[in-house]
């Protein structure tokens, strides 16, 4: 990420704090639920009481630290099968965008994320992590999505 990128992230902290940025639930679970940038919507399926069902929920801002975080998170609970995407983007970052092409085209050389419309796609996990995410995740896409009874529904509890 460049110095700018980088200086502008350290504001924001200061700026505009968010307490949480996961939730960890059942870890027996194959789901894993990320609201993007729906702070609210991941503090409603919190207390919904969701958390006995699925394995973690959390937030993505970002479509470098966020997603590298990610995929190390799978990479390291390898019982995790599905993640549900939903909520909002967050403007600019489009990390749900660049998560959804990670999934489908991977990484290139240079660790950008293929295809991503993103502003800074580049990545530091390993591309076997990226290769373990590819094969071994679903994504179910509900971007934009912040109604929890639609989101439930497509919760699969095993």
């Amino acid at each position: 990420m460049n110095s700018l990128g980088n200086i502008i992230g350290e504001i924001c902290k200061v700026v505009l704090p968010i307490k949480q940025e996961f939730y960890p639930g059942n870890p027996n679970s194959q789901v894993a639920i990320c609201t993007l940038a729906s702070i609210p919507l991941l503090d409603d399926l919190k207390d919904s009481g969701i958390l006995s069902n699925v394995a973690i929920i959390g937030r993505l801002f970002s479509e470098n630290k966020g997603i590298d975080n990610m995929i190390q998170y799978v990479y390291e609970n390898r019982n995790i099968k599905e993640m549900i995407l939903c909520g909002k983007e967050v403007w600019g970052h489009k990390s749900g965008h660049s998560l959804l092409k990670l999934h489908k085209n991977g990484i290139d050389e240079n660790h950008r994320i293929i295809n991503s419309i993103s502003p800074e796609p580049y990545l530091t996990v390993s591309k076997d992590m990226v290769e373990y995410f590819q094969k071994n995740i679903t994504i179910v896409d509900l971007i934009d999505e912040t109604n929890i009874e639609k989101i439930f529904k497509k919760i699969k509890i095993s």
